[in-house]
């Protein structure tokens, strides 16, 4: 097949290595791309907002199967105009792809399918939110309705936290995400992430994960898209997975197709594992990113044609996927100022020093200056190690940051920190 990948992040460069990788994949393009991807396929600078040009692309270089990366492409209906031209696509339709585009869409949906989430209120105004507050103990999350990058999630600790959240939100922090508020109880446990695949009917399991949203050591500091993860998540265990696959995957999916918006793609369950079982926080229409990259790391087969399996309605028929037994961890480096104002430009060296023993460094934010690399954005690398236990891939991935040079850049220092304080016990 000629596959053209859309997206240029860390997430589009693990998915084009593994793309690459897979005997199915004649030739791989990807839409922009970047200085790490363009090793395993060839770039074309096309904006991964710019439909038509990407449209008019597959047209023109015979593309049979588009990935798409990231989420905004698919909410605004790529992946629609694309099946409209007879090109197989994994990612869902604008319909459906609303799981992420609105949280109140979710929420509705799994109040309509009996789905064990979070109780709620969708707000429309500033006033309504902050009356609709008073019947919500402390803590309460404050959630931003539309795609924010990972960023429009406010967990308040003071009820004045929660009301300057709200104002926030409605006087644009968020730009036009926050034009209506989400209103969620708090829930207690631990977070895990879920995927799963779908082609509109069927359903199947691909991987767990656990990432650190914080920007700081300990969970400390502001939200942001997220700092690092690790692969799979011992706390969700078998028996977990299955209740997971039972209660949310497959009632969210029979309840889409039953709506006539069947949902083609990966489905990106964030989970809460309260007392009460897991529960769903959100959903994402797109695999995560850091989460990508370390299912990535521990996948084996043929990437490919399981997607374009998925896509084309044939998953019931298709291998489950096969991951390896160690485990994957990766460490993000940021432009310093991230998540608020992150410095871009400064030069980075010292990757392929980095990249021995197995490790790997995913390009997340990056530009070439003349021969240099350089930081783009504010996630700029996520330098990933594989291990026999989460400690010794920690170990390793640490190893390989303290091999770069980027004076403008910093990471958290404990990713994994949960699970290796469980394997010390």
């Amino acid at each position: 097949m000629n596959i053209l990948l859309v997206g240029s992040g860390g997430r589009e460069h693990a998915l084009s290595w593994q793309l690459a990788q897979s005997e199915s994949c004649a030739k791989l393009y990807a839409a922009p791309g970047s200085p790490g991807i363009e090793a395993y396929a060839e770039c074309v600078a096309i904006g991964t907002d710019d439909l038509d040009g990407l449209i008019a692309f597959c047209t023109a270089h015979a593309i049979d199967f588009v990935v798409v990366g990231p989420e905004a492409p698919l909410v605004a209906g790529l992946a629609d105009r694309l099946r409209a031209r007879g090109i197989a696509v994994f990612g869902p339709g604008a319909a459906a792809a609303q799981l992420e585009g609105s949280k109140g869409f979710t929420k509705d949906l799994c109040a309509r399918a009996g789905i064990p989430t979070a109780a709620y209120v969708r707000c429309t105004s500033a006033d309504e939110a902050h009356a609709v507050l008073e019947g919500f103990t402390i803590p309460v999350v404050i959630k931003a309705d539309g795609l924010a990058a990972g960023k429009g999630v406010i967990i308040a600790e003071t009820a004045d936290e929660a009301a300057a959240a709200i104002d926030d939100m409605f006087d644009g922090a968020f730009g036009g995400a926050g034009a209506e508020v989400v209103i969620e109880e708090f829930m207690t446990g631990e977070e895990a992430s879920f995927f799963a695949l779908s082609d509109g009917t069927n359903v199947m399991a691909f991987g767990s994960a656990q990432d650190h949203k914080r920007v700081g050591d300990g969970d400390t500091g502001p939200n942001t898209g997220g700092m690092g993860a690790y692969s799979p998540a011992p706390v969700l265990t078998a028996e977990l997975e299955a209740a997971v696959m039972d209660r949310i995957i497959r009632p969210t999916v029979a309840t889409l197709a039953a709506e006539g918006t069947p949902y083609v793609g990966v489905l990106f369950a964030g989970l809460m594992l309260t007392d009460a079982g897991p529960k769903l926080i959100e959903y994402n229409a797109r695999f995560g990113d850091p989460e990508c990259q370390v299912l990535m790391m521990r996948f084996n087969g043929d990437l490919a044609a399981l997607l374009h399996a998925a896509s084309t309605g044939a998953l019931a028929d298709a291998t489950p996927p096969a991951f390896a037994s160690d485990y994957a961890l990766t460490v993000v480096m940021a432009a310093n100022g991230y998540p608020a104002t992150p410095e871009k430009g400064g030069a980075i060296q010292g990757i392929a020093d980095a990249e021995t023993g197995g490790v790997r460094v995913f390009h997340a934010g990056t530009a070439r200056d003349g021969d240099q690399i350089v930081a783009a954005g504010g996630r700029v690398l996520n330098v990933t190690a594989t291990g026999r236990t989460v400690t010794e891939a920690q170990a390793r991935a640490y190893a390989a940051v303290d091999k770069l040079d980027f004076a403008g850049g910093f990471c958290r220092r404990d990713i994994g920190w949960r699970e290796v304080a469980r394997e010390a016990e």
